[in-house]
């Protein structure tokens, strides 16, 4: 099942929670009107009341500023913006006006509901404490003031709409918080995938590469050979040997497809106990005299490092045949301290000839570089010489 289907119920649900606590907030939204219209009706009945002189002018104003401010906060709810917090000033400002000019009024639910939105506007460790703060303040306020147990407990029910309110905001924020990151985590499988895929495909490309070059170049040398000889005395004694070895390369060269196709199940994998055999068979198919020397105390590798040596010798061996003139070659197997390295040296009368910029040097540094090892080539003064460095 890949991440996108595994995700897809959890994020169903995710929205569906969601959807179920915005509903309650639209609901809740509802009881709107019908507390600002009871906020001024307890401002008109309360002591003083309503009027456009004095304490009552100030009761006016300050109940008008806290009708506006709330029609203004909701307006801009989406928002969160300057302006939004802006009208959640002014609710906080009107009501502590309202408070103290009218003690019994309605003011100290104003308060109440300014510490909602504010608390909104602030991270839950904070907001939680700041709400509990507010709301023993005012209790106690009442209490002192000389509030009644009926003021109290309308106090008290408030809160406890207020709070609904706030939890359910917060718990819609959380559903969406939980959606983006479920979301950005589906992405990073997907992206994780897509180069989990990427390097599968590059592993094919370097194993047959490998295993294509070293067979194929030998096979067109000695069937080159073999054209020149047919073409100058097709009854040169040479010609049958040089056949036989034409032979002898494509029925190798199968034999490596196969076991190519075991390395991609990780089955029989090659690795420095086959390099003796390499080294014979270039001698053998090429011609040209090559060394194998071994130093230092053999360990154990991995797989992967393994299949590396022997990958990295074949296509160094390969090289050789295609762009080098070379007298002799040399293959040295070193096992030192906290490294191992591999080193393949052609020695001629001149220097190689340049490559083709193929794949080649570009597959054995990805090798080396995906083992946390290096891959050094170039060319010395009488040759070219490739080092693959892997740690221990």
């Amino acid at each position: 099942m890949s991440s996108e289907d595994a995700a897809a119920p959890v994020l169903a649900r995710l929205r569906s929670v969601r959807g179920g606590q915005e509903s309650v907030i639209r609901w809740l939204a509802r009881l709107a009107p019908v507390l600002l219209v009871l906020f001024v009706v307890a401002a008109w009945l309360a002591a003083p009341g309503l009027g456009v002189s004095g304490r009552s002018l100030v009761v006016s104003v300050g109940t008008a500023v806290f009708v506006v401010a709330v029609l203004g906060r909701n307006a801009t709810a989406s928002g969160l913006g300057r302006a939004h917090i802006g009208w959640v000033g002014l609710i906080v400002a009107a009501s502590v006006a309202l408070m103290a000019v009218q003690p019994d009024g309605p003011g100290a639910a104003g308060v109440l509901l300014g510490a909602l939105c504010v608390a909104r506007l602030l991270p839950g460790p904070v907001a939680v404490p700041l709400l509990v703060v507010v709301f023993v303040g005012l209790e106690v306020f009442e209490a002192v003031t000389g509030g009644d147990f009926g003021t109290i407990a309308v106090l008290g029910a408030l809160a406890a709409v207020y709070g609904m309110i706030f939890l359910a905001h917060r718990l819609s924020e959380a559903n969406r918080e939980a959606e983006r990151l479920l979301a950005e985590l589906r992405e990073r499988e997907d992206a994780r995938a897509r180069a989990t895929a990427l390097a599968e495909r590059q592993r094919l490309a370097r194993e047959m590469h490998d295993v294509l070059a070293h067979s194929l170049s030998g096979l067109m040398l000695q069937l080159e050979g073999a054209r020149m000889l047919a073409a100058d005395d097709p009854t040169d004694p040479r010609l049958p040997a040089v056949v036989d070895r034409a032979h002898h390369l494509c029925r190798s060269g199968l034999e490596e497809a196969r076991r190519a196709i075991g390395t991609l199940r990780d089955d029989d994998l090659p690795g420095p106990e086959r390099l003796g055999a390499l080294v014979d068979g270039f001698v053998r198919d090429h011609g040209i005299p090559c060394s194998l020397t071994v130093t230092g105390v053999p360990r154990e590798l991995g797989t992967q490092q393994r299949l590396a040596v022997y990958r990295v010798a074949q296509e160094a061996l390969t090289n050789v045949v295609r762009h080098a003139r070379a007298q002799r070659v040399e293959v040295t197997l070193a096992h030192d301290v906290g490294v191992t390295r591999l080193t393949v040296r052609d020695i001629g009368d001149a220097p190689p000839e340049p490559g083709t910029g193929g794949y080649g040097l570009t597959g054995m540094r990805e090798r080396a570089e995906l083992l946390g090892g290096t891959l050094a080539a170039g060319a010395t003064g009488d040759g070219f010489r490739v080092v693959l460095e892997l740690p221990a």
